[in-house]
């Protein structure tokens, strides 16, 4: 069950209306690393978590803060298109300075939610359910949820530097905040699980099965111009997870066979048929 609280996690309070801004902000609020993705991805891993209820719990507790997160960014846009209209574009190409800002505006803010936040990117893209993963095994999810706060965070911190509104750069602070520690504690879940069922996923696949295949476990294959890749760590000592030591390939061989795919019947009309194509 949830029920919502009329307050707002945070305060939002911008110092002006600025539509650009507000195009801007869209990506992290619809886009592929917004809080959209990250409130639905850690809600549907909740909903389909199994095994020992703390983790969750852990994830119904950070998914429903992500809820607030969104509602409180469609709080931040809605403010900066206060004032936003057909009319101030017009007024706008007057001023220069202010055409710069109104210039900028979503048509959509106008046309479609008035003056609302939407569910899209910056570019208007709209959100995709794609965009979120919730594959049942925790260890899988949490490196994903952990790649998913680093890159959401990134992109509240670029945000962060192309305004001067310190109402906005307020919101964003504690953002930045609570999105660090979020990743303090997807790395920490991550340990524990990788501590219990090893590093690699999944950790129940059974290793005789890649017994014939296990040379190619810990072989860094030089595909690229030089050997400049041979100096890091993942091309020589222990494995992380000690079962082996990794070896670097200077010049790895192919070793299968050349493709070599019938021409298909004449019915398909690749015209690929020899003695077709040879008529006029």
């Amino acid at each position: 069950m949830f029920r919502h609280q009329k307050e707002l996690q945070f305060e939002v309070k911008v110092d002006r209306p600025d539509p650009m801004l507000a195009r801007q902000i869209q990506e992290v609020l619809g886009g592929q690393f917004g809080e959209m993705t990250v409130m639905m991805q850690y809600l549907f891993q909740g909903f389909n978590c199994r095994g020992e209820e703390k983790y969750k719990d852990l994830l119904m507790d950070i998914g429903t803060e992500e809820i607030g997160h969104v509602e409180m960014l469609c709080a931040l846009i809605s403010q900066l298109l206060d004032g936003a209209s057909p009319e101030e574009q017009a007024k706008a190409a007057e001023d220069p300075a202010t055409a710069a800002i109104m210039g900028g505006i979503n048509p959509h803010h106008l046309i479609v939610s008035g003056l609302g936040a939407m569910p899209t990117n910056s570019n208007g893209v709209p959100w995709n359910g794609a965009y979120m993963v919730a594959s049942g095994n925790l260890l899988a999810d949490f490196r994903s949820n952990l790649h998913a706060e680093s890159q959401g965070r990134l992109q509240v911190a670029r945000l962060y530097h192309m305004t001067k509104d310190e109402g906005v750069k307020a919101v964003f602070r504690k953002m930045l905040a609570r999105d660090r520690y979020h990743q303090y504690q997807w790395i920490t879940a991550i340990k524990e699980l990788e501590e219990k069922n090893g590093i690699v996923v999944p950790a129940s696949f059974p290793p005789e099965a890649e017994l014939e295949s296990q040379e190619h476990a810990y072989e860094l294959w030089n595909l690229s111009e030089g050997e400049e890749s041979k100096a890091g760590p993942w091309a020589q000592g222990q494995a992380p997870d000690e079962s082996g030591e990794f070896v670097y390939v200077a010049n790895p061989v192919a070793k299968g066979q050349a493709p070599e795919p019938k021409v298909p019947v004449t019915e398909v009309h690749h015209d690929l048929d020899k003695e077709f194509s040879n008529k006029v």
